[in-house]
């Protein structure tokens, strides 16, 4: 997706336009808002916050710098918002929502949250009938400018919207918009994924430290060699399979190791758990209360 479209709401030196606000100032908050102001996005005066706790609220303005603001409360944020992220807990989202409902002024702003499982009508229900609402599945990559995120439109969020999101999040990584039905899917890959990498990281260096290497060296190893093994995949669009086979020479060691790996079901056990991650999310998304509009 081109999230340069022309349909983007942009002011003429670029940035988007209108005051973008976080509805919760954690560690994904002071990441996004870092990267918009990094990405030349939106500026820190036009950034605000809101947190209940003031330690969360100097890391933001750390994060974003000095002229970014702190709400004193939620309905202060929710006047002085075009774009409102809720990055808050999963199970504080409705407290959260209801804390803006009353100030929330439906066709004029938009609700963009990063709440994992939280669906896009329990999102729009303690809202005014008629807002608009995205629902995102970001990952923690994300706080390093290498996320991977998918997001999906509420009924009333228009493509200028889309184009804001996709832009918005492009500054901490890839984006892509998506059916809400495929970000459990999403978070079986991505949103979880890292978690799998990181175990595969480490019991690479394991190896590499069985093998007889010191432990920090196997480490930085076996870490820049998954990087590196990313980048190719990204790089020059070619498909695992084939980069794979690349290295495998007829007789050697990478085919041998490979062997090792079908034979303890690697691949079997990756799908299981992309699939089991994402059953999961599905199953979290049906607890989710409010499943219409006011």
């Amino acid at each position: 997706m081109d999230f340069k479209t022309p349909g983007a709401s942009m002011a003429s030196n670029g940035e988007i336009e209108g005051v973008v606000g976080f509805l919760g100032a954690g560690r994904m908050a002071q990441a996004l808002a870092a990267g918009f102001v990094r990405g030349g996005l939106v500026s820190a005066s036009n950034l605000i916050a809101y947190n209940p706790s003031p330690a969360a609220g100097e890391a933001f303005i750390d994060a974003v710098g000095p002229d970014g603001r702190l709400a004193a409360s939620p309905s202060e944020l929710a006047k002085a918002a075009r774009i409102v992220f809720l990055a808050v807990k999963p199970q504080k989202a409705p407290e959260a929502l209801a804390s803006v409902a009353k100030d929330w002024r439906a066709g004029e702003q938009l609700l963009v949250s990063v709440a994992a499982g939280v669906t896009l009508a329990a999102l729009a229900a303690p809202l005014p009938k008629g807002s608009a609402v995205v629902r995102v599945m970001p990952n923690t990559p994300s706080l390093i400018g290498k996320g991977a995120s998918c997001y999906a439109l509420g009924e009333h969020a228009t493509a200028e919207h889309s184009a804001d999101v996709g832009r918005l999040l492009s500054a901490v990584g890839f984006a892509s918009e998506t059916p809400e039905k495929l970000l459990d899917a999403v978070t079986g890959v991505s949103g979880s994924g890292p978690a799998y990498v990181y175990t595969m990281i480490e019991a690479m260096a394991d190896g590499g430290v069985r093998a007889g290497l010191p432990r920090a060296l196997a480490a930085e190893l076996a870490a820049r060699t998954v990087a590196g093994a990313a980048e190719m995949v990204i790089t020059t669009g070619e498909h695992p399979a084939a980069l794979r086979d690349a290295v495998a020479s007829p007789g050697g060691t990478t085919i041998a190791g490979l062997a090792e790996l079908e034979r303890h079901g690697i691949r079997s056990a990756l799908i299981e758990a992309v699939t089991t991650a994402a059953r999961r999310s599905a199953e979290l998304g049906q607890q989710q209360p409010g499943q219409g509009n006011k």
